[in-house]
């Protein structure tokens, strides 16, 4: 079986080459580089599985580095940040970042993250066209597939974060019913995200961006208690 590739960009090298002895004692290969030129060069090279990308980088930071990858591919990324950086966790998941992890970091959870990113990233494969596969909802027009993490509008994919995905799965497997803030945030985020509701705002919102409104269906906001996938 082919070992599944990490490039993994940090200007801190000791960091780099921590991150590699974990990985590689979980049967990855792993590259490293220390500047966002070099990482986009390792990019096209290389092909990596996953990329784990340092925010603060020489040449160019991982913002930038982020927005060019995802221009080309959506190859899982995971934004290694370091604790007191100001991180904007919501642009770095609108770049396409699937993931981040802030340092100083747990080698068990960075690994777990890793594994967790890679399951969900399935590329599709040209056979699995036609009826979809494993847990899913369709209405005209639209495909959310929870197995393996897939969106398609008008059969065109449409990228979204996972926690996108299921909060949009979770909305519209039960058409027409009310949730509130409160309900989503128990449901999708667990106990520890309870009273920031505005992460399920942020969410509704970046929904909306990418998915319009359809003659049949939409996400509808219920003013004062919350949010409904409905269906005409």
């Amino acid at each position: 079986m082919t070992k599944q590739k990490i490039l993994i960009v940090d200007d801190d090298e000791n960091i780099a080459e921590l991150i590699s002895l974990y990985l590689t004692k979980e049967c990855f290969d792993t590259m490293m580089v220390h500047d966002g030129y070099d990482a986009l060069t390792a990019f096209e090279t290389y092909r990596p599985n996953l990329i784990l990308l340092d925010l603060m980088l020489p040449g160019i930071d991982g913002y930038q580095v982020c927005r060019e990858i995802r221009s080309k591919s959506n190859v899982p990324i995971i934004m290694l940040s370091a604790k007191g950086e100001v991180f904007d966790k919501v642009l770095g998941l609108e770049l396409g970042a699937d993931d981040y992890v802030i340092k100083p970091f747990d080698s068990k959870e960075l690994v777990a993250r890793v594994k967790a990113v890679l399951r969900r990233y399935q590329p599709s494969k040209p056979e699995a066209q036609g009826q979809p596969q494993g847990k899913y909802v369709e209405y005209p027009g639209i495909v959310i597939n929870l197995t393996n993490y897939s969106v398609e509008v008008d059969g065109k994919n449409v990228e979204m974060p996972p926690k996108e995905l299921e909060l949009l799965y979770f909305l519209a497997s039960s058409p027409n019913q009310v949730f509130t803030r409160e309900q989503l945030l128990d449901q999708l985020w667990g106990y520890e995200y309870i009273g920031d509701t505005r992460t399920v705002d942020v969410h509704i919102k970046r929904l909306r961006e990418k998915i319009k409104d359809h003659p049949t269906w939409k996400l509808s906001t219920v003013w004062g208690i919350g949010y409904k996938f409905e269906v005409k």
